[in-house]
């Protein structure tokens, strides 16, 4: 079976390569490779189309390819609350938290990703169109193979933009390399509270799979609740899990920002953050019906495979 990510060597969704590596698929009797299928909306297009058999992704991008989430289901949660972080270039004036540096810059954000970004400035006062903010894809980052954070960090480091909203990984690798600093991270406390709901990283699956296959489905989240604890107990088994994935310095460094993420390993998904989501994505023009919870969450599954 085939599990596909917008983003292979970062973070966010770390947790389903650390249950492929270390054996929790396995112990579920599952044999799930995953695969980088980037950006986020082509991931769900591979499930729709059944080139993939699960996604792990920003939630609210399953409406690329699953209009008013019909044909899909997020099964659990890989961490809460919106993950991405808001990097400048270390020159630019402006303290941790003010929102105003973006005025008249260039900011580097991925399709659907991008969305999370233009409802927080929003939120905070700030018109895109009317400030000067150029939010668009990193030129040459929509390749099917490529890893948008590293890719981003790099692209900060040459001058080539002002700015980026992107992963973890991304934002530790420009603050290492003295290229940037760290003004927005939503889920420590930075922006306008209501963004947290705004998304999370989950796992997903069609509807076609939990009624062809159910057992796949449990198993799935299964795993992944058990790869959550697993990391909790022992965050030093997310370098394990990285050494045949990431390269040499990501490897490094990737204990250090799944303990960051530790607090917010809980595989549930609520009912607010489903709400919230849902209105983040009528506001944005991405969602026109009015789904209920169990439209978006397969409960079911999630209910009874997430236990800590």
């Amino acid at each position: 079976m085939k599990l596909a990510v917008p983003d292979l060597i970062t973070n966010s969704y770390f947790p389903v390569v650390a249950a492929a590596e270390l054996g929790f698929f396995k112990q579920e009797g599952l044999d799930i490779s995953v695969e980088l299928i980037a950006p986020a909306g082509r991931t769900y297009e591979a499930l729709r189309d059944g080139e993939a058999d699960f996604v792990a992704a920003e939630a609210h991008a399953g409406l690329a390819a699953f209009p008013d989430w019909k044909g899909m289901k997020l099964i659990c949660a890989l961490s809460q609350g919106m993950y991405w972080f808001l990097v400048m270039r270390s020159d630019i004036a402006g303290k941790r938290g003010d929102v105003s540096v973006v005025r008249g810059r260039r900011i580097a954000a991925a399709p659907w990703v991008e969305l999370g970004l233009r409802r927080l400035l929003t939120e905070a006062g700030i018109d895109p169109e009317k400030d000067g903010v150029r939010i668009a894809p990193l030129e040459g980052s929509l390749g099917p193979k490529v890893n948008i954070g590293v890719t981003a960090a790099r692209a900060l480091a040459e001058g080539r933009i002002d700015g980026f909203w992107a992963n973890g990984m991304g934002a530790e690798l420009a603050v290492m390399s003295g290229a940037g600093k760290i003004v927005l991270d939503v889920r420590r406390g930075d922006g306008p509270k209501v963004c947290f709901d705004y998304t999370l990283p989950t796992l997903a699956t069609s509807d076609r799979l939990i009624e062809s296959n159910p057992e796949a489905a449990h198993g799935a989240v299964r795993a992944i609740a058990a790869t959550l604890r697993a990391l909790r107990d022992d965050v030093s088994l997310a370098t394990q899990a990285a050494r045949n994935v990431f390269p040499a310095q990501e490897t490094e460094l990737i204990a250090e920002l799944i303990r960051r993420d530790l607090p917010y390993y809980d595989p549930m998904i609520s009912e607010h953050t489903v709400a919230v989501m849902n209105q983040f994505c009528h506001d944005m023009g991405v969602l026109r019906g009015t789904p209920s919870y169990t439209d978006v969450v397969a409960v079911h599954i999630m209910t009874s495979d997430c236990k800590s």
